[in-house]
Parts: C-alpha cells; structure tokens; sequence
C-alpha cells in the first residue's frame, strides 16, 4: 500500500465473516502490510473460518449473534478497546470477491483530499462476468437511485470495500445488524454532511456461495431492508 506524501496513518481492517475457511486465508495474505490490525469477526461460523483467520495472523473475535451489521458493530466495538484506535477503518469481505491489493486507492483520497469515507465502486470497476447476480446489480442501481432522488447522493454501488475515518463512523451511530448496514452509513453520512467519494474498485466471483446473493431468502431479506432502511431515514 503505497501512498504519495507523508507518512501512513494507522489503518485497520475489519473483516465480518461466515462460513468463509476456503477464501478467508487468502484475503488476510492480500492484505497490504502497512496495515497494522486485520480483525476478522467469526460470526457464527460452522467451519474452520476462525481457526484459518488466526492461523494467517488476523485478530479474531467471535460474535455468535448472526448479520453483517452486528459482526461490524462487534468489530468496533473490539477495536475500540485496543488501545491507540485507528485513523482509518477499512471494511472488507471475506469471500475474497473484493482485491484488498487496491486498499491503497480506497483511502487515499481520505489523506490527500480530506474526504471522510470512500465507497470503492464496483459499478465503476472492472467486475468479472458472474461476479455479481442481476439481482444484485438491479438493487444497487435502484438503490442508488433513491438515494440521489432523495438525499442528492451521487452514489453508484453500495459496496462493502470502503474507508472511513474512525472519528466520523463513530459519529454516525450505526446501528443495523444485517443487510442495511452499508446503506444506513451511506444515507447518514450524507445527512450529516460528511465528505464522500467513490473510487473504481475490481470485483472478482467469490470462493463458496453467499449468504446474501445465493439464496432466495437472503435476496428478497437484503433488497426489503434496503429499501425500509432508504424510507426511513428520508
């Protein structure tokens, strides 16, 4: 992870994950360096995901309660007693869809354009074919389009892989514990007048099948809480 001018900022990365042994070691490797905290959230997992996490060098706290929120409301949490907290948060899955190679063009325009968080957009990417279902694709573009009829965002994905500045996620007061995680820090950041930005960001298929996207239930769950979560806030 290099960056252009001055040092590096502390930069820790939280990886929520379920069911993940097969890419989980594999992402932790791809992790730049530079980084000094990777702390992988075992949300409940039936494999050896935890046991994989640690073996690669991750921090790994459990968090038996199931949804992507509440793994990432565990993971603060964990951090926030860590001693010297974080600069940058950097959020990432596990499924090993995302390259954690282009964390570096995640946060920089955190540090030389004083933004406070950074979606990396798959939208704007290169997406491997079959990397992302129809489904998927439908419900980020009519939920970023809400969200620009609504609250004048200019978003145009609602991916995982982004940085916020530590200060400024606390700010926000998450809450969700499932699938209106992402959009929920989105909508408030804008709300509350935060500095945002995209950047391109490549999307590969994921190792095993996901808990979202590959089911049914996990489909019609995702795309009704974020459109509760986009009324609700409006």
């Amino acid at each position: 992870m290099k960056i252009k001018g001055g040092d590096l900022p502390i930069v820790d990365v939280l990886i929520p994950a379920y069911n993940e042994e097969g890419s989980i070691g594999k992402v932790i490797l791809a992790i730049p360096k530079a980084v000094r905290h990777i702390v992988v959230v075992n949300n409940g997992s039936e494999d050896q995901t935890a046991q994989v996490a640690a073996k690669a060098g991750a921090l790994v706290v459990d968090e038996p309660r199931k949804g992507y929120g509440q793994a990432c409301l565990a993971g603060m949490e964990f951090l926030k007693h860590q001693g010297v907290a974080p600069e940058i948060l950097v959020f990432l899955d596990g499924d090993y869809s995302d390259f954690p190679e282009q964390m570096g063009e995640i946060i920089r325009p955190i540090l030389q354009e004083g933004m406070d968080m950074v979606i990396g957009s798959r939208a704007l990417g290169n997406r491997e074919t079959g990397s992302m279902t129809l489904p998927q694709v439908f419900g980020n573009w009519l939920s970023t389009t809400l969200m620009r009829w609504i609250y004048g965002t200019k978003y145009t994905d609602l991916g995982p892989f982004r940085a916020i500045r530590w200060e400024a996620l606390w700010e926000l007061g998450m809450v969700d514990r499932n699938y209106g995680w992402t959009i929920e820090m989105q909508i408030k950041a804008a709300k509350k007048g935060m500095k945002t930005t995209e950047v391109p960001v490549d999307y590969r298929q994921r190792i095993g099948v996901s808990k979202v996207s590959g089911t049914v239930r996990g489909v019609f769950g995702a795309g009704y809480k974020i459109l509760w979560t986009i009324w609700k806030y409006r």
